[in-house]
């Protein structure tokens, strides 16, 4: 892709630019959930959550940074270290509903069909606007 395309597709819309994020978030998290069943082959399932997330995170961090946001100046070590810290809140986030659910919720409400999974594609989705948000304004601002 030439630079001036790069630049056009960084001018975007709001709303453009939201989609795109969606759309490399998507692909993500399922990197993110498909690393996850790999993982819980091996290891307990939070264990295999937070290991997914960080596969996920730096699967995020390169789409978004080729397709989303305009880089910021810093050197990519930065706004990745950047990027690292608003998804600290998000993984927070994304163990807390993704174990919550498993563990606690689906349990007492007899849920069985795949909870595992289930909760964990519910805890991935859930941070969606925070990390919007922390990285438009964060990351790589």
């Amino acid at each position: 892709m030439n630079r001036k395309s790069l630049v056009h597709r960084l001018r975007r819309p709001e709303t453009s630019r939201f989609a795109a994020f969606l759309l490399t978030g998507g692909v993500a998290a399922g990197v993110n959930v498909g690393s996850r069943l790999v993982f819980g082959l091996a290891m307990p399932y939070e264990a295999a959550v937070a290991l997914a997330y960080l596969v996920g995170m730096t699967t995020a961090f390169v789409l978004a940074r080729l397709f989303v946001f305009a880089g910021s100046g810093r050197s990519l070590h930065v706004e990745y270290g950047r990027f690292a810290l608003v998804n600290v809140a998000a993984l927070l986030q994304v163990l807390a509903v993704s174990v919550g659910l498993a563990k606690l919720v689906f349990p007492a409400i007899h849920f069985t069909w795949n909870a595992d999974l289930v909760a964990h594609v519910i805890g991935v989705l859930s941070p969606v606007v925070l990390s919007y948000q922390g990285h438009k304004r964060f990351s790589f601002a």
